[in-house]
Order: C-alpha cells, then sequence, then structure tokens
C-alpha cells in the first residue's frame, strides 16, 4: 500500500486583521468591513534526507512574514472588471461605478486578483508562500492547500497540486 506524508501547519499567529469589500451578482458592492482572518497550510510531498516533508521553521517563518505584510492594511483587487485601483506616492483611489474611495497608499495592499474573496485570498497567499519556499529552500511541495477564514468558520481555500 502507497504511504503518503503531509504536514499541517495552523498556529494562533497566523492571523491578519485587514479591510475589504467585495462585489457579487455583477452590480453588487458591499460596504467597506474588516475581518479577523485566520490561515493554515497543508503541504504534501516526499520525506526527505530528514525524514520531514519540509522544515517547519522555515515554512512557518515564511508564512508568518506574508500574514504580517496583509495585516491592519485594506486589501484591494486590481484585476476586477469594474473596480478601478490607481495609486500615486500619497494615495490610492478605487472607483466602482458612482463610488470613490481614497486610502493613504501605505495602509493599502494591492493584490493582483479580480475579488477579495477568501478563496482569492487563500491563492495569493499561496503563490507568496511557494515563491518563498522556493527561493528559501529550492523546494516545492507536490500539494499546497491554503485556508482563510474571515468569520470563525466561513473557510475559502485554494489547491495547487
Amino acid at each position: 500500500m502507497p504511504v503518503r506524508h503531509w504536514v499541517k501547519l495552523t498556529k494562533d499567529h497566523l492571523v491578519f486583521s485587514a479591510g475589504h469589500f467585495i462585489t457579487f451578482g455583477g452590480n453588487i458592492c458591499e460596504r467597506i468591513h474588516g475581518h479577523n482572518y485566520r490561515v493554515e497550510v497543508e503541504l504534501h510531498g516526499p520525506l526527505d534526507e530528514n525524514h520531514y516533508v519540509v522544515d517547519f521553521i522555515a515554512l512557518r517563518d515564511s508564512l508568518q512574514e506574508i500574514v504580517t505584510g496583509l495585516d491592519h492594511r485594506m486589501l484591494l483587487p486590481t484585476q476586477h472588471p469594474a473596480i478601478h485601483v490607481t495609486s500615486d506616492a500619497k494615495e490610492v483611489t478605487a472607483t466602482f461605478e458612482e463610488r470613490r474611495w481614497v486610502f493613504p497608499k501605505e495602509e493599502c495592499i494591492l493584490l493582483e486578483i479580480p475579488n477579495t474573496t477568501t478563496e482569492l485570498l487563500a491563492q495569493w497567499i499561496g503563490e507568496q508562500l511557494l515563491t518563498a519556499l522556493e527561493e528559501k529552500l529550492r523546494w516545492k511541495p507536490e500539494v499546497l492547500r491554503v485556508g482563510v477564514d474571515e468569520n470563525y468558520g466561513q473557510w475559502g481555500y485554494c489547491e495547487f497540486s
């Protein structure tokens, strides 16, 4: 019978608080609001010479760096067809139909995604984590699952394989 190994990382400190809004139903745009997000990851792969899938310390530190970068920020999608985001040296402006928001630039994270749903936040975090692990460890998991919880039980997931 084949044997598979994986690790899962869910730490109390893998959290971030951020503001966002999403669109749905074609032309409905939520009001700005925030969440205390939680993040978890699961990585599958063969055991290495040390008999583990990945170094937990490198994984934890890489993911923490990504999560910390999102903390206390306004998350804005740059690939949305109807939300237009522009920035200059000091401010970020977002518009949707007749609505307009202006934020201090240093308080925003511009994400190359079409909407700031938990599923797409999980994908963005996963992409950043894959890059970090490749740079730090020269390693890529066979499978990476990322979960983002926005409301204590409302999880969005993305799987890379």
